[in-house]
């Protein structure tokens, strides 16, 4: 059912999206399917990285991580974005369609006073992708 699964990650969180990364890897191995970890950085520094070459790195090791824990088939999809929090959301969308997923799992988070300010991420994915979107809260 499916082949390709993708999901985004945020490499300074990553202790919030165990039960993603547990489903996506279940998934993966009921239907034999490939796991494409995506996670997005700018060319600035940040909390996980100095660059993007470092970043990739850190991507790189936890994809392997997960590979060996889990038995699967695991891909690190690294992003470079111009201003991730200003357009993560086409982002996202966009690497689904370009690594050819056919399902997308993704971490969500319990709903609070500023989901009626800001949008979710894994909301506006699910309902501006033409790919199956299982958000894990």
């Amino acid at each position: 059912m499916y082949s390709s699964i993708m999901v985004p990650v945020d490499l300074a969180h990553l202790d919030k999206i165990d039960k993603a990364l547990q489903a996506a890897a279940d998934l993966a191995r009921h239907y034999g399917a490939a796991v494409h970890y995506v996670a997005v950085t700018s060319a600035a520094p940040s909390e996980v990285a100095h660059n993007p070459a470092e970043f990739a790195e850190k991507l790189d090791s936890f994809v392997a991580a997960q590979a060996r824990a889990h038995g699967i088939d695991a891909r690190a999809h690294p992003i470079r974005s111009h201003d991730p929090a200003v357009d993560l959301d086409q982002t996202l969308r966009n690497a689904g369609d370009a690594i050819g997923a056919d399902l997308i799992v993704m971490a969500s988070h319990v709903p609070g006073f500023a989901d009626h300010i800001f949008h979710a991420h894994g909301g506006y994915v699910a309902s501006h992708s033409d790919l199956s979107v299982f958000v894990v809260r």
